[in-house]
């Protein structure tokens, strides 16, 4: 210590500690500790020891809270960065974007417009959308596409295929042929030039 200096208890700082490294260290009558470093860096500890600030040079900010999660503020990108204690971790955007990654490796990312697309960790994909559209995406890469109408959408490597809520069927193959079932039984195939070759 190069110097050490204690003031009358009526002020706010208790007691300043000067390094030989440059940092300085006060003690404030409340009970907190503010550790300030050369390069500017702020360093605040609560009176009960459970909480810490540390305020960057950068303008960055990382808190410790006394539930032990770990709250960083990015300056430049304004972005927020949670880690809780049991693994989650939650980050904020700037344009109101959130994402949280799980512990299983699970990610779910809330849009602005509030779509909410869900990663899971065995390559499943799921996304939910305003309009109460939902498409599910399996690893292989098989899409489901379930519309608010009642509608539903089945895309493969062999096929797409369109289900109406009445019954009707209507699927597209890979080579161009198509056929459609519908809800009254009748049965209609068209070959890959689009030309009929059944309908009954």
């Amino acid at each position: 210590m190069l110097h050490q200096e204690r003031r009358i208890s009526e002020e706010e700082v208790q007691e300043k500690i000067e390094y030989h490294d440059g940092k300085v260290e006060e003690v404030l009558t409340d009970g907190r500790r503010i550790i300030t470093f050369r390069n500017g860096t702020k360093k605040e500890i609560s009176a009960d020891k459970r909480m810490t600030t540390i305020s960057f040079f950068n303008g960055d900010v990382k808190k410790i809270m006394p539930d032990q999660r770990e709250i960083y503020y990015y300056a430049d990108a304004q972005t927020t960065h949670t880690a809780y204690p049991d693994g989650l971790e939650v980050l904020q955007f700037p344009n109101n974007q959130i994402e949280k990654h799980y512990p299983d490796g699970t990610k779910e990312i809330v849009f602005p417009d509030r779509t909410v697309k869900c990663l899971y960790s065995n390559g499943f994909k799921e996304t939910f959308f305003p309009d109460g559209t939902v498409v599910k995406v399996e690893k292989n890469g098989d899409k489901i596409v379930v519309f608010s109408n009642g509608q539903k959408e089945i895309h493969t490597l062999r096929f797409k295929r369109r289900e109406y809520p009445d019954g009707t069927v209507k699927t597209v193959y890979c080579n161009g042929r198509q056929e459609t079932k519908y809800s009254t039984g009748r049965v209609q195939i068209k070959d890959e030039e689009g030309n009929i070759s059944l309908d009954k």
